[in-house]
């Protein structure tokens, strides 16, 4: 059974589209664990209490907030909820815009949006209205305590949710000096700038990403299989697994009408029109 990294819904007018959050990342790390050279015992990373020298269950460590020196107050998972209850289980869509106006720069995680029981409807008109109007959605998440910006775009059958970074998060660079210590100087005369053009087109392709391979991985893999082969494995006994916490949510799926959504912001949209000269409202 696959588990959600977030549960929640996507806030479109008054459509409200119950979703989980899946993984779009296929994992290639090699992960080593750290063993004494000794006896070839785990190296374990244990919470201390600092107070007492003493293990502390993983149940029972907290959160703490230093509101001043040495002053702290502590905050639990219905603190943070409670928070802002909507903003924590909804993706509010703010604006719609063009994918190409969203500087790549921005980009920072993509995962899958799955619709849940019952959500099928919502999930697939919005998708659908995404794809025909070529735009993505642009809104809020938060996930565990930290909010994020993010756009929704379709992909296949999929809707696809790409964590953004917010732009105060991003340096421009007019913000940076990295070559302060660099000679800006530096001339070149046209024929090594025609050959460089040169060397580019003829290296020009298009972009196909499952061509590009890591290399090293695999490189790694090969001299781990042959010190196998060499007879150089070892058993290492498994160290005990840490209690972990239950996650637990509850979405309620509602699904109004789009009518109402599109009559309401028409009449924002009448309101909000200048009145002429005669006092009737401007078409």
């Amino acid at each position: 059974m696959r588990s959600n990294i977030w549960k929640g819904t996507i806030s479109f007018g008054l459509l409200n589209i119950p979703v989980t959050l899946q993984s779009a990342q296929e994992d290639k790390e090699l992960h080593f664990s750290l063993l004494d050279e000794k006896d070839l015992a785990h190296i374990k990373y244990q919470k201390i209490n600092a107070k007492t020298g003493k293990e502390v269950p993983y149940k029972r460590i907290v959160k703490g907030f230093e509101y001043k020196s040495g002053q702290f107050v502590i905050m639990n998972d219905v603190d943070f909820e409670k928070a802002n209850i909507k903003a924590s289980k909804t993706i509010d869509i703010e604006d719609f815009v063009l994918l190409e106006e969203i500087d790549t720069m921005l980009f920072e995680k993509p995962y899958y949006l799955a619709p849940q029981k019952g959500a099928e409807k919502g999930y697939f008109l919005l998708r659908e209205a995404l794809k025909d109007t070529r735009k993505v959605a642009v809104g809020k998440i938060v996930i565990r305590t930290k909010q994020h910006l993010a756009m929704i775009m379709p992909r296949g059958d999929y809707l696809i949710l790409e964590l953004l970074r917010f732009a105060h998060e991003v340096k421009e660079v007019n913000e940076v000096d990295y070559l302060h210590e660099v000679n800006k100087r530096i001339t070149f005369n046209p024929r090594e700038l025609k050959m460089a053009e040169d060397l580019i087109k003829g290296m020009t392709s298009k972009w196909k990403p499952e061509k590009y391979k890591d290399t090293y991985y695999d490189d790694i893999m090969k001299r781990i299989k042959a010190k196998v082969k060499q007879g150089k494995g070892q058993f290492v006994e498994e160290p005990e697994k840490p209690e972990m916490a239950e996650e637990s949510s509850n979405v309620v799926d509602l699904l109004p009408l789009l009518r109402r959504s599109l009559e309401s912001r028409h009449t924002k949209k009448t309101s909000a029109a200048p009145k002429s000269s005669t006092g009737r409202r401007r078409a």
